[in-house]
């Protein structure tokens, strides 16, 4: 299975489907099924059964929610220029510390937006 770049609150745009153009934030990502959840995009209507809470209040009814979309159907914006940009990744070494107060070198990834070089 391939990664997944994109994140929990990334800003993105729907570049094919019936929501196409439209620019959302990342609401929820599912690695393992490949989709994301983009508030405003892909609203279906889900009807819930009518029931009661602790407080009495009935619930139920008609609710409309975002649905999961494929996550090859959306691209991170560039924050530099606001564009959709397809994402690269780049080494950096950091310094970390143990619990005993040693250090020791470490490698981070970066991602980097492909189109501008900048740090997503």
């Amino acid at each position: 299975m391939s990664q997944l770049n994109i994140r929990k609150g990334d800003l993105v745009q729907v570049i094919s489907g019936k929501d196409r153009g439209v620019k959302g934030k990342v609401i929820d990502v599912f690695p393992e099924a490949q989709r994301v959840i983009v508030e405003g995009v892909n609203r279906v209507k889900k009807h819930t059964k009518v029931g009661q809470n602790a407080g009495g209040a009935q619930t139920g009814g008609i609710v409309t929610v975002e649905a999961p979309i494929h996550a090859s159907n959306v691209m991170i914006i560039d924050p530099e220029d606001g564009r959709p940009t397809r994402i690269g990744f780049r080494k950096e070494t950091v310094e970390k510390r143990r619990p005993d107060g040693s250090t020791y070198e470490a490698q981070r990834s970066i991602r980097v937006s492909r189109r501008t070089g900048k740090d997503i």
